[in-house]
């Protein structure tokens, strides 16, 4: 199994090979270790702490040039490219919560051989233990006693699911959790077993669990990022098993770079296929997949419901504050 998880990595490497930023020839590559008790090393700190709740941040997959192996997050065009996914991402958090997001030197895509598990490569390691780093230092000095929300996408989604598997046997954060929204990557029914602290939610208001989905058509194959035993719940209606129709829809956003390109309420229902866990959706239009196979919308996991992600939020956020 874990194997097999890591080959579906691989090609996700393979397949967004194109589509990242490099760090370009012309560089001196300096290994910019992060200390995250300066502000250089985080992506994003809020300047004013004026809400009861936090979100803990971390970002996809970016990076994708051979040498060196992880990202150089000195590096100001992938500085740059990562702080726009501050907006077209995290904000769909930041009504609720103050966002913290750190730089981390994830791993590059093009540095996987399919050969060995990616959570034991070195270069995931060294990405990883960036961030649980930094979560640490968040904890200790930054966080204030908050309740918080863990989210990624791709690769920060697969970052945080580890850092669960790693450190949430610990009661103090299980019960300071408001929810995992951990999007575009799969927890699979096997996680949920071998580590009894990461719990699915099960509808729109649950606290202390975790979300997560991966969207694509239903003529859709060979997605990289769905995984055997992937769990998935709808976030239109925050069901397992019911279609929600595009009426439910409250705003597909789409984001050139920092700015909202276009908005569209009503875009798109969809559904959870029982049989993969995948969440199925029609588009009125063909969008660009990118180095994705036909009909993976991995691109677009945040856009086509960011209304209704954020509405969720709140929702989450409000019943966890009623109820402590």
């Amino acid at each position: 199994m874990i194997i097999m998880k890591y080959n579906q990595i691989f090609a996700i490497l393979l397949l967004l090979l194109c589509s990242c930023a490099r760090q370009g020839s012309g560089e001196a590559i300096v290994d910019t270790v992060p200390n995250y008790s300066q502000s250089s090393s985080w992506l994003y700190q809020p300047g004013r702490v004026n809400k009861p709740i936090d979100l803990f941040y971390v970002y996809p997959t970016i990076y994708a040039e051979k040498n060196p192996a992880n990202m150089n997050i000195g590096n100001r065009e992938l500085r740059q490219r990562a702080r726009h996914l501050i907006d077209a991402q995290a904000s769909v958090y930041g009504e609720s919560a103050n966002i913290f997001a750190p730089l981390y030197r994830q791993m590059s895509m093009a540095r996987l051989d399919g050969n060995s598990d990616a959570l034991q490569s070195p270069f995931f390691q060294k990405g990883y233990e960036d961030v649980a780093r930094a979560f640490d230092f968040y904890l200790q000095h930054l966080n204030g006693g908050r309740p918080f929300i863990l989210a990624g996408h791709s690769q920060g989604s697969m970052v945080l699911i580890q850092l669960m598997r790693k450190k949430f046997a610990d009661r103090a954060l299980q019960k300071k959790l408001v929810a995992a929204y951990l999007i575009g990557y799969s927890v699979t029914a096997e996680d949920f077993k071998n580590y009894p602290w990461m719990k699915p939610a099960q509808g729109a208001s649950d606290t202390g669990v975790i979300i997560s989905y991966n969207t694509q058509s239903i003529t859709a194959k060979d997605s990289p990022v769905l995984l055997p035993g992937a769990y998935g719940i709808n976030p239109l209606n925050w069901s397992r098993t019911e279609p929600a129709n595009k009426s439910m829809n409250r705003g597909a956003v789409f984001f050139r770079d920092n700015e909202i390109e276009r908005e569209i309420p009503h875009y798109a229902g969809a559904y959870i296929d029982p049989a993969t866990g995948a969440l199925i959706t029609q588009l009125p239009e063909k969008l660009n997949t990118g180095s994705f196979p036909a009909g993976v919308y991995h691109r677009f996991d945040y856009a086509l419901w960011f209304r209704n992600l954020e509405e969720n939020v709140q929702n989450r956020c409000e019943t966890y504050l009623s109820t402590k």
